[in-house]
């Protein structure tokens, strides 16, 4: 999604981060497999490590996105009241239509990670439109 913001020309407005809410791959890179299909795309992941989501995040970002149904009732069930409106579905920002949750890259085949990043990307493009147009509203 940051390489989707800096296309976009919003990086001086927007501020990404990702974290899961799950603590197994906590200071890990991601999978060599997510590196490749990134790569093939002209993202760079080479530098990430994952970090477990914190409760200071509802305060810190103006918008939470849930990967998959687990993840947005684990993220729901600990966001305070305030920030409840927050917290959304990446694909939720996708075509009509378009799969709810994104698929476990893991549990894909061959294809996975590929399939995993199609889906994240079509969401993204319908996200970076909802951001333009909301940063158009504020100012």
């Amino acid at each position: 999604m940051l390489e989707q913001v800096r296309r976009a020309g919003l990086s001086a407005a927007i501020d990404v981060d990702s974290a899961g809410t799950g603590d197994w791959h906590v200071g890990d890179p991601p999978d060599p497999r997510a590196i490749k299909a990134a790569a093939r795309r002209g993202y760079d992941l080479t530098a990430l490590l994952a970090r477990q989501f914190e409760d200071s995040d509802f305060a810190r970002f103006d918008l939470i996105l849930a990967m998959d149904h687990q993840n947005l009732a684990d993220l729901r069930k600990r966001c305070p009241p305030q920030h409840a409106d927050k917290v959304r579905m990446l694909m939720g920002f996708g075509a009509a239509g378009a799969v709810q949750a994104v698929p476990d890259p893991y549990f894909g085949g061959v294809d996975g990670f590929e399939t995993t990043l199609d889906l994240c990307e079509q969401a993204c493009t319908g996200l970076m439109t909802a951001l333009r147009e909301r940063l158009d509203e504020a100012s």
